[in-house]
């Protein structure tokens, strides 16, 4: 079986306090993008195989481990010893969403994962929290607000269909290191996270405005500053970093805008791409 799997942004991202067991509880809104990696899986008698295809500018910047460090490989592990199944199977990841971006890219791979091999056996597991806090949200996928550590998923009002330019540049950002400077932040200045819910839902085309991201205070990178003002300049009407970084999101109006803009952060060295908000994360091929 063979799916496109989404990447993810955060339209909001605010982190609202640490939980004892070193988890930081998060307020956020997710969306599903036009971005993919594919994913193919085969079932086999026994053993798990992991083969992985990274584009050179990706695996240039952000090793990918394509081996038992794999989120994947990590996913059907989890999905066989939840069912109490002693097969095995062989995937092959073709990697479209850059590492390191705060873009979901392992997350959604595990839980294509989990996915194709449901489909496949009839069987399903809980608790896919544990392999990542991202991966439950790409089983609803689309446009939702979402809390506690990324567990509790509520979808929202659907605002798929936006233009959207993405960039990343070679840095990447530590989870751990952005998280840990988020808990050295003086007086932070928090994102309007239930204002964007309430705009999603009732006044669409003014939401842009409760855009926004914590941790653009917490990880400072020269490349996510200069992409941002690259977009603003170039017909981006609001421009924010995803996740912990270090992919930045710049929404447009219209198509044109937004090509002439991705050529010319590609022309800057930079990953860039234009795509749309989608309503799901997993596209059957």
């Amino acid at each position: 079986m063979r799916v496109q799997t989404a990447a993810k942004i955060n339209l909001a991202l605010d982190v609202t306090g640490k939980l004892p067991n070193g988890y930081h509880s998060l307020e956020s809104v997710f969306q599903t993008v036009g971005l993919y990696d594919e994913v193919d899986i085969e079932l086999t008698n026994s053993g798990i195989e992991l083969t992985c295809e990274v584009p050179e500018e990706f695996a240039s910047s952000d090793p990918i481990p394509c081996d038992e460090r794999n989120i994947a490989y990590k996913a059907a592990k989890f999905f066989f010893e939840q069912n109490g199944m002693d097969c095995g199977c062989r995937i092959h990841i073709k990697k479209g969403i850059p590492s390191q971006a705060g873009m979901g890219g392992g997350s959604t791979d595990a839980a294509a994962v989990l996915y194709c091999l449901g489909r496949m056996t009839g069987k399903n597991v809980s608790n896919s929290e544990k392999l990542g806090a991202d991966v439950p949200f790409f089983f609803t996928g689309g446009t939702a607000y979402v809390e506690g550590i990324g567990e509790r998923i509520t979808p929202i009002a659907d605002y798929s269909g936006r233009i959207l330019v993405i960039a990343k540049g070679k840095e990447g950002v530590s989870t751990a290191e952005a998280y840990g400077n988020i808990d050295s932040l003086e007086a932070p200045q928090h994102p309007e996270t239930k204002k964007l819910t309430e705009a999603i839902i009732s006044a669409p085309e003014t939401a842009y405005e409760y855009f926004g991201n914590l941790f653009e205070q917490a990880v400072k990178l020269p490349e996510v500053d200069d992409i941002k003002e690259i977009m603003t300049k170039d017909g981006a009407v609001r421009a924010v970093m995803t996740g912990s970084g270090s992919a930045v999101f710049g929404l447009f109006t219209d198509c044109g805008t937004a090509d002439k803009c991705a050529e010319k952060l590609k022309e800057q060295g930079y990953f860039a791409c234009v795509c749309e908000t989608v309503p799901e994360s997993f596209i059957v091929i």
